[in-house]
């Protein structure tokens, strides 16, 4: 059996987003596969018996993307977005029986967010507002921008100054056009209905600096509109993803402290909503319930609250009590990462992934859904062995191996040393098509979750702060702990030829990627992706660029030489090892100049460099590109590593 080559990315499929139907009967999630003949991402929402009285039956078309299956009050209609009719995502209400999808919407931006209204006659949703301006399509014509904020744009999405995200309702009957509820030069996003169906509480920043101000706040407007209200009394943190209780008198939400010193961990919160107040539920867990990518916000189940937990490269399922009157419990463990939940009439789903099984649907450890098996099935898919190395400080760090498909004993294999983005993240348990394409191309891949990384305590995610905001800054000891890790795999793994190490990473892994190669020659080629290459320039060039300060404690305009000191661009000319530079002409979180930064030293220097540019994609190009570009990287980084490691 063959091990996962660059063309298998086609044939990736993944369960997500499941919703349990008010009678407990079913759970619609979306299933996500790749179109190979048009080298397009498709998706459908499908229906799972929970009793098992039959199959899984696809229940939307997917002749293109159908997602945010919800489903009505009484369960006899599920609402979804879909891009069916154009270009943009629209809101679509379809009968469970028998009928045809209705459109609520026809705006010029994706629907999302969507929920309903307790008694099922209405849906609210957030959805972008362009500027009038927009409709002169030709953009030779169209008139300037005027930029008052430092938010306005932002990776993936465009240009925001002009486009801000608001909330509006629409009858789910399709007899109406949508109302727009916010308004104003402010975003506005995760709506929810109260239980009572007079309110929309949603997260929000709308004070007169919010652009300039570290916190979010949660809001509520009328459905009928008006002026927003606060809800919450601490206007110096972090909430998100609201939910009311049950009861209408609280909101679960996810809280973290705000302002310019960061990371911390998200946890969760109830928010007393006579008094403002909030009580953080999960700190006595020392871990961040707020993962990136986001999965969803907390789920209400009876008198206790459902969320998710980062911890030691898994993601897992907790619960815990609103009333803070016991600790929370692990309900969804071991080595996996859970990729979505829901609850409802007594019953608990949960999509999941290990490291050599896509994401599907499971009820406890029932598995419903079949639809990653041929995947896993069909080529050979390495189970990572964990180790752990100790950094020269004595701290342990928790890393993986992944042999080369077709390991064979006796023999030596180059070695990838791959590194996370971030930093604030984590190299979790579930399938991740990088190591197994690298470990089908005969690679044995070594990867770890370094000091600045999550799912360890909020001092490991902290360490490696800027000095101002008591760390030691970028290229220390979360590079002193990824040459640890290349040292202890030497060490124990004798397959491992000390003399064919390569190391990558993108964003931040980009980052250290360029750091390592500019700070030690004893990796033979490396591939800096989508990297930030000087921290001064990426200041003024990156969508959150000025939001660095919440990691380094200064502006780049108050202490250039902190910046310029933990640059790769600084210490280019020490660059000795081949090196390969990928990045994404739209990115707009790391800007090509980044890549052009290092570029331009490396080959005035007359170093062995290649700069490859994927048009047309932004940061997201790894995950979520054009499935096409997607296997060209996959070609163009073995294409290069074949060169300098296997001759």
């Amino acid at each position: 059996m063959r091990g996962m080559v660059p063309e298998d990315v086609y044939e990736l499929t993944a369960v997500a987003d499941p919703r349990v139907s008010p009678d407990a009967r079913h759970a619609a999630v979306v299933v996500t596969r790749i179109d190979r003949d048009e080298k397009e991402y498709r998706s459908a929402i499908w229906l799972v018996p929970l009793d098992g009285s039959g199959p899984p039956r696809q229940f939307t078309s997917g002749a293109k993307s159908d997602g945010e299956p919800r489903w009505s009050p009484d369960g006899s209609e599920l609402a979804f977005v879909s891009n069916r009719d154009g270009e943009r995502r629209q809101l679509y209400v379809l009968p469970l029986g028998a009928g045809e999808a209705r459109r609520l919407t026809n705006l010029k931006e994706d629907v999302t967010d969507v929920s309903w209204s307790p008694d099922g006659r209405r849906l609210v949703f957030a959805a972008r507002v362009p500027d009038e301006a927009y409709e002169e399509e030709d953009e030779r014509k169209r008139r300037p921008r005027r930029i008052t904020r430092m938010y306005y744009k932002l990776d993936d999405v465009g240009w925001t100054a002009d486009r801000r995200i608001q909330i509006y309702t629409v009858a789910a009957a399709g007899s109406g056009v949508p109302l727009q509820l916010t308004q104003g030069d402010y975003e506005a996003s995760q709506p929810t209905w109260s239980p009572d169906g007079g309110r929309i509480a949603f997260v929000s920043a709308r004070r007169d600096d919010w652009d300039i101000r570290p916190a979010n706040e949660l809001y509520a407007v009328a459905t009928s509109g008006g002026e927003p209200e606060r809800l919450t009394a601490d206007d110096e943190s972090f909430f998100s993803s609201p939910a009311w209780s049950p009861d209408g008198r609280s909101l679960a939400c996810l809280w973290s402290p705000g302002g310019w010193n960061q990371p911390h961990h998200s946890h969760v919160a109830v928010v007393d909503l006579e008094t403002g107040e909030h009580r953080v539920l999960t700190a006595s867990l020392d871990r961040n319930c707020g993962p990136y990518p986001p999965v969803r916000g907390p789920v209400w189940d009876g008198d206790s609250i459902l969320f998710e937990v980062e911890d030691g490269g898994n993601t897992h399922l907790y619960r815990v009590r609103a009333d803070g009157g016991a600790e929370p419990e692990l309900v969804v463990g071991g080595v996996l990462g859970v990729t979505g939940y829901d609850a409802a009439g007594g019953r608990l789903v949960h999509t999941a992934s290990t490291p050599t099984t896509l994401s599907d649907l499971y009820e406890g450890d029932r598995r419903l859904t079949e639809v990653g098996v041929p995947f896993s099935e069909g080529r050979e898919l390495v189970e990572p062995e964990r180790f752990v190395a100790t950094s020269p400080d004595g701290s342990e760090v928790e890393a993986w191996i992944v042999r080369p498909g077709g390991f064979e004993p006796g023999r030596r294999y180059p070695v990838i040393l791959d590194i996370h983005g971030g930093p604030f993240t984590q190299y979790a348990n579930k399938l991740f098509d990088e190591f197994q394409i690298y470990a089908g191309a005969g690679y044995a891949v070594v990867y770890s979750n370094p000091r600045g990384s999550s799912g360890y305590s909020e001092a490991w995610g902290r360490a490696i702060n800027g000095p101002p905001n008591g760390g030691s800054g970028w290229g220390s000891v979360d590079y002193e702990d990824l040459m640890a890790v290349v040292d202890e795999a030497l060490r124990r793994f004798d397959f491992c030829d000390p003399d064919r190490l390569a190391v990558t990473g993108g964003s931040y892994g980009g980052y250290m990627t360029s750091w390592i190669v500019s700070h030690t020659d004893r990796f033979r080629v490396a591939c800096s992706e989508r990297a930030v290459n000087n921290l001064y320039s990426e200041f003024g060039s990156s969508d959150f660029g000025a939001f660095f300060k919440m990691t380094w404690g200064a502006f780049a305009f108050e202490d250039p030489d902190l910046y310029l000191k933990h640059s790769p661009t600084t210490y280019a000319d020490r660059i000795t090892t081949p090196l390969l530079i990928v990045h994404s002409e739209n990115d707009l979180r790391c800007n090509v100049e980044q890549g052009e930064w290092l570029f331009s030293i490396l080959r005035l220097l007359r170093r062995d460099v290649e700069f490859v540019r994927f048009p047309a994609e932004s940061h997201e190009l790894s995950r979520s590109g054009s499935p096409v570009h997607r296997v060209m990287r996959f070609e163009t980084i073995l294409d290069w590593f074949g060169r300098h490691l296997n001759g």
